[in-house]
């Protein structure tokens, strides 16, 4: 598997742990406040739900290191593949019900890594 799969999906994996600490430590801070465009009383009545979401894109990072991690070349690509897709999903999902830039966030850097795993 080319290196630059690794590269893409540890990209992602970072970037799916900064979810994680915004939804779940930064919600109700000025960062989260400003990121998600909220207001401190929407916050507030949401950070349980956002604290949910944050723990689901640890588990997101978590499965793309195992996969990185994976010594078995064939295993780590079905990893990433899964985990890949799994986030593919999620982005698609946000960019239908809530922004359509989270597509460009979340989505397009999966898919990017996505498509290395079959090269």
């Amino acid at each position: 598997m080319p290196i630059a799969t690794h590269v893409v999906a540890a990209l992602v994996a970072v970037l799916h742990l900064y979810f994680l600490a915004l939804e779940m430590f930064l919600w109700e801070k000025p960062l989260g406040l400003k990121t998600f465009r909220n207001t401190p009383e929407k916050a507030a009545l949401t950070a349980v739900l956002a604290k949910n979401q944050g723990l689901y894109n640890g588990f997101l990072s978590a499965g793309l290191v195992w996969g990185i991690l994976h010594p078995e070349p064939a295993v780590s690509a079905q990893l990433l593949r899964f985990f890949l897709g799994c986030v593919i999903v999620a982005g698609a999902y946000g960019a239908a019900t809530v922004s359509r830039r989270i597509f460009f966030v979340q989505a397009v850097p999966a898919l990017v890594g996505l498509a290395l795993t079959f090269l």
